[in-house]
């Protein structure tokens, strides 16, 4: 994948194209970029700005353009009229997700675009917008109204829609019980997505979050799962975030894991499934995934705490980490070591609806009687791994499904197994 960053270069590396570079190299993917303005800066203040020519920023385009396929364009600091009008013209007729962050002031203290720009900004710049990701500071400068109990979010990102932004996220927002949310307004939708808040100045942030969700709109995903997958990479980057020069902190961009990038995308679409409740245990649910070749436990990536029930609605109560879940992961390391091809899993609860719905179906299913268990068994707490073992000791092709219908003081139980999350995912959606 390959993915341009058109910004200013902040020689600090906490912002601009160069923390760019860093998130999309973090993904595995391949970073472009077209650079608007050289900035002097660093964690404690900021000096002069010094925007490109129009020529030397129009070539960069052109060359760059014409030479990759580019799956999306992220914009940043754009300064002056003269580079928007160069980008509106370069870019207006390409087809593919953009992302603008409408940078106007650095965390460092200096002013990123000028004030005769920002009705340039968005008359050509605006409308070609994906998505638009100001702060609460940025939204209220564009629509010209602070945001108050009678200018709602939902207001303030009208003004902006209305200006020709396809998607609108104003982010945050503080929220009751120290959360912070982002207000996201669709064409069709509206809603908020919320997260813990952490109280750490930090510079770096508001780029992090653009870059992730134009990673994952080029992925594909939905504008809800990539607000979601941008909250959550940001909240990482802040609570990571170190003091590598005398000022404030910059955020701290880590290698992201490729395991934890799938199962992470693979639960928001699990628990935006409808009615999803319902398939949620009293136990409740872990999802998995292992890296090859798992030697135990510790070598797959669950939940934390558990997806859990909430009403009508389910929630994620916990982090993603390695050796997170004992029940499911044991019963994938035990496929798995049959079967190594089968890397996720997940439980759903017991019920007879589903299994007729799996037995309709094309699936591989095998299911064995806890009553069979050896008292041996019992006693080691080890019910999971001989339940998995004896269905499939003779079996020369791995199943989708086990089930087994509980025993004294055990609940019965579903497992769905796949070669990934993603598979995992198209298996329940058959049978639920």
């Amino acid at each position: 994948m390959n993915l341009l960053s058109i910004g200013g270069s902040d020689p600090s590396s906490g912002a601009g194209i160069q923390s760019d570079i860093k998130t999309f190299s973090s993904f595995n993917a391949y970073g472009l970029t077209v650079i608007t303005a050289i900035t002097s800066q660093n964690t404690s203040g900021f000096g002069i700005v010094e925007p490109v020519s129009q020529k030397i920023l129009k070539n960069q385009l052109e060359l760059v353009i014409s030479d990759f396929k580019i799956d999306g364009i992220k914009i940043g600091m754009v300064y002056n009229s003269q580079i928007i009008k160069v980008l509106y013209h370069q870019l207006k007729k390409l087809k593919i997700p953009i992302v603008i962050d409408p940078i106007l002031k650095s965390t460092t203290g200096g002013s990123l675009i000028e004030n005769s720009a920002i009705k340039d900004f968005e008359k050509f710049l605006i409308p070609l917008a994906t998505i638009i990701t100001p702060n609460k500071f940025e939204a209220e400068i564009l629509s010209k109204t602070k945001i108050n109990q009678k200018n709602t979010p939902e207001k303030i990102a009208k003004i902006i829609q209305k200006m020709g932004a396809k998607n609108i996220v104003i982010t945050g927002i503080v929220t009751k019980n120290n959360q912070i949310s982002d207000f996201v307004l669709e064409k069709n939708n509206k809603y908020f997505i919320s997260g813990d808040r952490i109280s750490k100045i930090n510079h770096g942030s508001g780029c992090n979050y653009s870059a992730a969700m134009i990673f994952a709109l080029a992925k594909n995903k939905t504008i809800r799962e990539s607000v979601k997958f941008a909250k959550q990479f940001t909240y990482n980057s802040i609570k990571n975030a170190k003091n590598v020069g005398k000022g404030i902190a910059i955020t701290d961009i880590q290698k992201y894991d490729k395991i934890k990038l799938e199962l992470s995308d693979a639960i928001n679409q699990f628990v935006e499934i409808k009615n999803i409740y319902k398939n949620i245990p009293e136990c409740q649910t872990n999802f998995v995934y292992s890296k090859e070749k798992p030697k135990s436990t510790k070598d797959i990536l669950g939940i934390s705490g558990r997806i859990v029930k909430t009403g009508k609605h389910v929630m994620v109560a916990g982090n993603l980490t390695y050796n997170g879940s004992k029940h499911v992961a044991t019963a994938l390391l035990t496929m798995n070591k049959r079967f190594p091809q089968i890397r996720s899993a997940i439980n759903l609860k017991y019920q007879n609806t589903t299994i007729l719905k799996i037995k309709k179906s094309k699936l591989t299913v095998f299911n064995y009687d806890r009553n069979q268990e050896p008292k041996n068994v019992r006693l080691k707490s080890s019910s999971i791994q001989w339940g998995i073992k004896s269905v499939i000791k003779n079996s020369k092709k791995a199943p989708d499904v086990i089930y087994h219908k509980g025993d004294f003081g055990k609940e019965p139980m579903i497992i769905v197994f796949g070669e990934t999350p993603n598979n995992v995912l198209r298996k329940i959606l058959k049978i639920i």
